[in-house]
């Protein structure tokens, strides 16, 4: 099991949580981002630069993983396609993306954006608070040790 991490838009807070599992439980963590970014030495995190462009770390993430591998996004067209490829999807704030609810979240998504194009203003994602960084790690922790076994 492998840890796929959207980097560039993942917070950092997020980021240092990865960071200290990945040593920790010795799961190796990739980030994906189309730019160079400080992680700091250790055996178990990488970093994995692309051009840029639309969907490019998406791409890369979708064709590198496999069943079974976590990957951690916000972008809720990349977790449905992590899920249609047999991978487990996280949420910064800690959701779980799973088949039973990445459709309707997908609608609601779609729906939001209709809203945007339309002239509603909706406003974004508040930051992320000591709850979400809590729900997230207790997730991750959850996910690491039901299904990652240390070589």
């Amino acid at each position: 099991m492998k840890v796929w991490v959207d980097a560039d838009a993942c917070p950092g807070v997020i980021k240092e949580i990865l960071f200290r599992v990945a040593d920790r439980a010795k799961v190796e963590v990739t980030l994906v981002a189309n730019h160079w970014m400080r992680i700091p030495p250790s055996p178990f995190i990488n970093l994995k630069t692309v051009s840029s462009g639309f969907d490019v770390a998406d791409d890369e993430i979708v064709k590198l993983l496999t069943a079974g591998d976590l990957v951690i996004t916000a972008d809720i067209p990349l977790a449905s396609e992590v899920i249609d490829k047999g991978g487990v999807a996280l949420n910064p704030r800690g959701e779980l993306y799973t088949e039973q609810n990445i459709k309707s979240i997908l609608n609601m998504r779609d729906f939001m954006d209709t809203m945007r194009a339309s002239g509603v203003q909706t406003g974004g994602p508040a930051a992320i608070g000591a709850s979400e960084k809590q729900a997230f790690g207790n997730q991750l922790d959850r996910y690491i040790t039901k299904h990652h076994k240390p070589s």
